[in-house]
C-alpha cells in the first residue's frame, strides 16, 4: 500500500509518502506563506505518478486558516478526481505522536492573544482532552504530562498506523477544522453588537 500524507496547517509544510508501513519520502520545511506555490511541486517530487497512491491522509486542522484550506483543497481535488480514499487527521494528534517519557502529551499551537489550540493524548493517541481553542491558562493538565509545541520528533508512522483502517471520508464532506471563527467573522459580530 502506498499512502500520501499532506499537512499544510502549521508553520511547517509536511509531505510524505509511506509504502508498506515505511516512510519512502519525507519533506518538512518552514511554511513561509508560500505554501500554495510550493506544495504541488513537493507532492510531484514525492509521487511522480499520483495514480499510484492508494490512500491520502490529510491534516484538516487546527492551525493556519489559509494553510488548512490549501491542504484540504488539494487532498479533496486529488481524492475526487482519482477516486482515492481520504482520511482526515488532527494537527494536535500529529504533535502528540512525539515520543516522551510521560503518560500524556499536551499538544499546543499558538492561536494568539493568550489562546492556543490544545489537545491532550496518551501514548497510544487516545484522547484525554478533545481538541479545542482555549486560553492557555485554562488548560487542566493531567499528572505526568509533557507539553509538545514543535515538530522535531513527530512519529508519522504512529498516526498512520492508528488511522490506516478508518472509514474514508467523501471528498465533498472533508471540511477544515478551524476550531474557532476567523478574525473577520469575529470583527463582523463585534460591529453588530
Amino acid at each position: 500500500m502506498k499512502y500520501l500524507f499532506i499537512d499544510t496547517c502549521s508553520n511547517n509544510l509536511i509531505i510524505s509518502t509511506i509504502i508498506n508501513n515505511k516512510i519512502d519520502y519525507f519533506f518538512i520545511d518552514k511554511n513561509n506563506n508560500d505554501t500554495s506555490s510550493k506544495v504541488m511541486k513537493v507532492i510531484k517530487e514525492a509521487v511522480p505518478d499520483i495514480k499510484t497512491i492508494d490512500k491520502i491522509f490529510v491534516v484538516n486542522g487546527p492551525g493556519s486558516f489559509t494553510g488548512i484550506r490549501v491542504g484540504v483543497t488539494i487532498a479533496k481535488m486529488i481524492g475526487y478526481c482519482l477516486n482515492i480514499p481520504l482520511i482526515k487527521l488532527s494537527e494536535l494528534e500529529l504533535l502528540a505522536t512525539t515520543k516522551t517519557n510521560t503518560k500524556y502529551n499536551a499538544s499546543l499551537i499558538d492561536a494568539r492573544r493568550g489562546y492556543v489550540y490544545a489537545g491532550i493524548y496518551d501514548q497510544d493517541l487516545n484522547c484525554y482532552l478533545e481538541d479545542q481553542h482555549i486560553l492557555l491558562s485554562d488548560i487542566n493538565y493531567p499528572q505526568d504530562c509533557t507539553m509538545i509545541e514543535d515538530y522535531d520528533k513527530i512519529d508519522l508512522l504512529k498516526i498512520i498506523k492508528k488511522h490506516e483502517f478508518d472509514e474514508p471520508i467523501n471528498p465533498h464532506n472533508l471540511k477544515p477544522n478551524y476550531l474557532k471563527r476567523t478574525e473577520a467573522e469575529e470583527k463582523l459580530d463585534d460591529k453588530r453588537d
